[in-house]
């Protein structure tokens, strides 16, 4: 058969959350490329599974370096799969430059997928997750931190954050300084462990409630900024240009009003003047 690379997603606290799929490729891939082979070992012995197959390490420091033996091996027929400690690789975990690097290369590449812990936590937050950017850790100065922050500020999608129980109290209060103290917010730990925990509410209170400790695995889910507010004129303006594009004035009125503070009903009659003042408009 045909080499692969195989990214496999591994639980992030339950050993009940490991696929059939995952268990299998175990057991028989003919290389298994880890983060950590001790804490691959240990998943694989809870799992009642034995790892037959070459265990190489494949971490950040050393990925780079690797990645083209690991390619080398799936075009020469084998099936390499890639495990971190915990979740999916490639996402703020190893990964990336072996599938880069594959991808280059012609190899086939396929995924095991399985536990998440952003997408879990965006699930459980109560906040909008019909779209959603993932941002991983922030940066660990706080002048840098500030400016990563500043530059999502006017993000309206739900933000996902990984961060480090020492430094979730400044982190939370430095959102609430840059989006404001009443963003909403929540803050999940332990993800399907005994301990599992999820708290909501703005932002300066998460800041407050950090701020007595915590510990765990932590992920952070911001909500997205409101879309910025518009004055009655570029709301009539933005609308009549929508309007001349195809789109239906009733429609775009209902959507562009409370934006601007008026009635639907008369932004749509300020639309329909507009438009039959402007000669070309008809």
């Amino acid at each position: 058969m045909t080499g692969r690379i195989v990214l496999a997603a591994t639980p992030i606290g339950n050993l009940a959350d490991a696929s059939a799929r995952l268990i299998e490729a175990l057991g028989t891939a003919d290389v298994v490329a880890a983060e950590d082979t001790r804490r691959t070992l240990d998943l694989a012995r809870g799992l009642g599974v034995t790892i037959a197959g070459r265990l190489v390490a494949l971490h950040d420091h050393n990925e780079r370096a690797r990645a083209d033996g690991l390619v080398a091996d799936a075009a020469s027929g084998a099936t390499v799969l890639l495990v971190t400690d915990a979740g999916m690789p490639t996402v703020s975990d190893p990964g990336f430059r072996v599938v880069q690097a594959a991808v280059e290369g012609g190899v086939l590449v396929t995924v095991l997928p399985g536990p998440s812990a952003p997408l879990a936590a965006l699930a459980v937050s109560g906040l909008p997750t019909d779209r959603f950017a993932f941002e991983g850790f922030l940066p660990r100065k706080a002048g840098e931190r500030s400016r990563a922050l500043a530059a999502l500020a006017s993000e309206q999608r739900t933000l996902i954050f990984f961060e480090a129980p020492h430094r979730l109290a400044e982190s939370l209060s430095a959102m609430a300084t840059v989006f404001g103290g009443d963003r909403a917010a929540s803050v999940s730990r332990e993800i399907t462990k005994t301990y599992e925990e999820t708290r909501r509410g703005p932002l300066s209170e998460l800041a407050e409630w950090a701020a007595e400790g915590a510990r765990g695995e932590i992920v952070v889910c911001v909500a997205g900024a409101p879309p910025a507010a518009l004055d009655l004129a570029d709301a009539v303006a933005e609308a009549v240009g929508r309007v001349r594009d195809g789109e239906r004035a009733k429609e775009v009125a209902a959507e562009l009003a409370p934006l601007a503070g008026v009635s639907a009903r008369d932004l749509y009659a300020a639309v329909v003047a507009a438009r039959a003042a402007a000669p070309h408009e008809g």
